[in-house]
């Protein structure tokens, strides 16, 4: 069964006991877990972390990233070891938090750019790094989740054919990679059909509105990419992404420059409802089309 998760990036890159009435907000609401942006910090407090979100009842996924001194692309072999423990560090802290997917786009910079395309040694580079990382996290029992994101972002890994392009140079069963709805909309020609043609491969998933807003009010073809997924008997996350300026270095990288959704609470209450109702009216087709 899908369980509905909210990533709180959207109020901060470092989650501590200041955001934990908001976690408890969270699970009133309804949420099934919460996703962790693991950017800073050490083990031992998103050990601590996970006590707490325990006592609440929310489960665990992380979102994390690397910088430029840590980009698994990159042709300087000292810049790719960091990346590699930049990757353990990761999976270390997602372990103690107690989380069950890494996901996020964990293969470059966000908003750093070459000028062109991959090229043919950098997606060697990644792909050696990322099957390490698979293999780390396997045996800590965490699911490697990839993100594409779209071409204003990165240049590494914008859409789900490149995804699953990357995902056979990788080769490890550890490794998959996500469906985003605000990437998707940009990047593929359509984006309905390309989760369902990539499903197999797709461990995660972020609902993310056209305007990063508040699920619901923009134009992404909710109906139907709620029946795309149920089609295919996904059971995983669908996790509520929405973008504010809590975070000024990542509203910077991903052009945020005003707010998308009028306050906290009607963006948790409205997207939740939304996802509820879209994913119950997808059992029945005839329904969710008359809707």
């Amino acid at each position: 069964m899908v369980q509905i998760g909210f990533n709180l990036l959207t109020v901060g890159g470092f989650i501590d006991e200041a955001h934990l009435p908001l976690c408890e907000r969270i699970r009133a609401i309804g949420y099934d877990g919460v996703e962790i942006p693991v950017f800073e910090g050490d083990v031992g407090h998103y050990e601590k972390l996970g006590r707490r979100l325990d006592a609440i009842g929310l489960k665990r996924t992380i979102v994390t990233i690397v910088a430029e001194d840590s980009n698994p692309l990159s042709p300087d072999p000292a810049i790719r070891q960091k990346a590699r423990e930049r990757h353990r560090w990761a999976i270390d802290c997602a372990a103690a938090l107690g989380a069950t997917v890494i996901a996020g786009p964990y293969h470059s910079p966000v908003g750093v750019f070459t000028g062109e395309g991959p090229r043919e040694d950098e997606l060697a580079h990644l792909a050696e790094a990322l099957h390490a990382m698979a293999d780390d996290a396997g045996k800590a029992g965490i699911a490697l989740s990839l993100e594409a994101i779209n071409r204003f972002e990165c240049y590494a890994l914008t859409t789900m054919e490149a995804a699953s392009a990357l995902r056979a140079r990788v080769g490890h069963p550890n490794f998959g990679y996500m469906y985003d709805t605000f990437h998707a909309n940009i990047e593929e020609r359509d984006p309905v059909g390309a989760y369902s043609r990539y499903a197999p491969e797709i461990n995660h998933i972020h609902l993310s509105e056209n305007d990063r807003g508040i699920v619901g009010r923009g134009h992404v073809p909710w109906a139907e990419t709620f029946r795309a997924i149920r089609a295919t008997g996904y059971d995983g996350w669908l996790t509520v992404e929405a973008f504010g300026r809590a975070l000024p270095s990542l509203a910077a990288a991903t052009r945020v420059w005003r707010d998308l959704f009028p306050d906290l609470d009607t963006l948790l209450v409205e997207s939740h409802g939304f996802i509820r109702r879209g994913w119950a009216e997808a059992a029945s087709p005839a329904k969710a089309g008359a809707a």
